[in-house]
């Protein structure tokens, strides 16, 4: 299984539009540095999957026929801008698995085009290809999920976010399944008073504790904000062994 970071940030991006922070002047200097809107390209043998679609050039990125479907984890425009313009295509059709959200973003359900949504039940799985997809509800504003995905040779990759903690279910549900890779969201850096946190993401300190508690073989910090990307550039934190920061168009190999 290959998994491809598409995009690491937080909603805004890194940089952030008339942001002069140190981390959102590196990114204009150095493309590298750059965070688009969090997503991930899963491939397994000739299956091919975009996991969220906050892209603005998904389609010419990624054009028909090159996936097998779109899974998102919900409907914030960040996770799902890219569909506006990709609807309009004027042949074939796209697969879109999502959670159950009535209200999904704007006109995206009265208009749908080439999309074909089909909304998944939580811990039921199904599949796409060679990939099966459990869908996990997270901890936000909207209703979300991760997805447990497993290929046929039982390589498992996580995706969370995004979320604040996790439930109880979901926790439980990781901690029984051996982990090859998870990415998790780790939006800010870790609260300056113990009593404040964010309510609708992860803190870098939270985002350690879950992995700490689920124990995957490797692990990625993601959906990271400007404010969590200056704290890195002013304190140099050292993560634990396995764990990284993920980077726009970093290439994993889980095997």
């Amino acid at each position: 299984m290959r998994v491809t970071y598409l995009g690491t940030g937080a909603a805004g991006g890194v940089p952030r539009y008339g942001c002069n922070c140190l981390a959102c002047e590196r990114a204009l200097a150095n493309p590298v540095f750059v965070r688009r809107p969090c997503s991930a390209y899963i491939e397994d043998g000739d299956t091919r999957v975009v996991l969220d679609a906050g892209l603005m050039n998904l389609h010419e990125r990624f054009p028909m026929g090159s996936y097998s479907a779109i899974v998102l984890t919900h409907f914030h425009p960040d996770h799902v801008q890219g569909l506006f313009h990709l609807r309009w295509g004027v042949s074939g059709h796209v697969p879109v698995y999502c959670p159950p959200d009535s209200e999904g973003c704007a006109d995206l359900f009265k208009h749908p085009g080439i999309l074909e949504f089909r909304p998944q039940a939580k811990f039921e799985p199904f599949q796409i290809g060679s990939l099966t997809f459990t869908p996990l509800p997270l901890i936000h504003s909207k209703v979300t999920f991760g997805y447990l995905i497993e290929n046929q040779q039982g390589v498992r990759f996580a995706y969370l976010t995004d979320t604040a903690g996790l439930p109880p279910e979901t926790l439980a549900m990781l901690q029984q399944n051996a982990l090859h890779g998870m990415a998790i969201d780790a939006t800010a850096p870790p609260p300056s008073n113990a009593d404040h946190a964010p309510g609708n993401h992860n803190h870098w300190n939270q985002a350690l504790e879950l992995i700490e508690q689920i124990k995957p073989t490797r692990a990625w910090l993601t959906h990271i904000g400007h404010r969590s990307d200056t704290w890195q550039i002013d304190t140099n934190p050292v993560l634990p062994a396995g764990v990284n920061v993920a980077c726009d168009n970093a290439i994993i190999d889980l095997q």
